[in-house]
């Protein structure tokens, strides 16, 4: 789908997909954001996970130190709407230091995207990462140091990135506390942005990464999903999808921390539906414009080897003041239906 080179607002970028939909997606009315929704189906369950032997399970006498727990598990909550018809589910991954919570409510207190998604018919499958949030850590390598049968140079390597780091980040703006003028997101509403943020074990995980283990997995299950990433799980899709394409009908990367090397294999990209989205103010972070520009110079790679990949930047589209965290900025609604749009256009309904 070609997007707008200029727009006079967000109006016109979501009439713009409209008219490229068929003929009964076009005239299917809008479904209501407000008043009750009929749900099918609910629940959670696990995807991955293995098994591991300890001797250092805990350090407390009335625990055991030994024994047997499961690890690498990836949780999803599930929402699956009665009338979904052949609207493909949609998997939303959270990014660095957070969870599932990305996609849920606003800091504001708005409709999240998970329940945007389904009441506009997406079965929704929200996830936490693997180490994180529902999905548990270990503290084997902790105990084993605690209790002296390993060095401290065996610790893993865990983070919490502090306010002041991640407002640069998420591009509020250059440095706290300053802000970049037309900012959508909710500053307002900052403390509970900040009550999401948990300690980040991704540099501790196995190699291939339990969340790619867990993305194919999910895939495979629901029969042809949309993955929604995001920042640091941006390229996680395309790892699974690199290592079997079963069950992904389209990727949707929001700002990732990394796109595939423009100079990899593009096999695995061939004719899948990617969209590479991002928000505003990208130019001026040393850490995100080199990103989007690796991103560019991958999508010109994949195209050349028959993929649909398209990169798409707010501002550059009519629509400027979006942080790092689009999906929680004010304009949140108007950009999930517009993403809604894109996948009935590019991804297609399943048969």
């Amino acid at each position: 789908m070609p997007f707008p080179t200029r727009a006079t607002g967000l109006a016109a970028l979501l009439a713009a997909p409209l008219a490229a939909l068929t003929p009964a997606a076009a005239q299917e009315p809008a479904r209501p954001l407000q008043g009750p929704v009929s749900i099918e189906r609910q629940g959670s369950f696990f995807v991955g996970g293995r098994a591991l032997r300890s001797d250092t399970l805990s350090t407390m006498p009335a625990y055991a130190p030994s024994g047997t727990i499961t690890l690498d598990q990836m949780y999803v909550r599930f929402q699956v709407p009665a009338d979904a018809g052949g609207r493909r589910p949609v998997v939303l991954v959270h990014g660095c230091c957070l969870t599932g919570k990305t996609w849920e409510t606003t800091p504001d207190g708005r409709m999240g995207w998970d329940e945007v998604l389904l009441r506009r018919g997406h079965p929704t499958y929200v996830v936490d990462q693997p180490w994180r949030g529902r999905s548990a850590a270990h503290p084997t390598s902790i105990n084993a140091v605690k209790t002296g049968q390993a060095g401290a140079d065996t610790l893993p390597p865990v983070f919490a990135a502090g306010r002041e780091d991640a407002w640069a980040i998420f591009r509020f703006g250059r440095r706290a506390p300053e802000t970049f003028p037309g900012l959508l997101f909710p500053l307002e509403a900052q403390e509970e942005f900040w009550k999401q943020m948990v300690p980040d074990w991704n540099f501790a995980l196995p190699s291939p990464h339990p969340t790619v283990v867990g993305l194919s997995a999910l895939a495979a299950r629901l029969e042809g999903a949309v993955l929604v990433s995001h920042s640091q799980s941006g390229i996680f899709p395309f790892q699974a999808a690199a290592a079997s394409r079963e069950g992904i009908a389209g990727i949707v990367s929001i700002e990732p921390g990394a796109c595939p090397a423009a100079d990899g294999d593009m096999t695995p990209y061939a004719g899948l539906p990617i969209l590479v989205l991002w928000g505003d103010f990208v130019e001026e972070s040393p850490r995100w414009a080199p990103r989007l520009k690796a991103c560019r110079d991958f999508a010109r790679a994949a195209n050349a080897a028959g993929g649909k990949v398209e990169v798409a930047v707010l501002p550059e589209m009519g629509i400027p003041g979006n942080s790092h965290m689009l999906m929680q900025d004010r304009n949140s609604v108007e950009l999930a239906d517009w993403l809604v749009n894109w996948i009935a256009k590019n991804v297609g309904e399943r048969r």
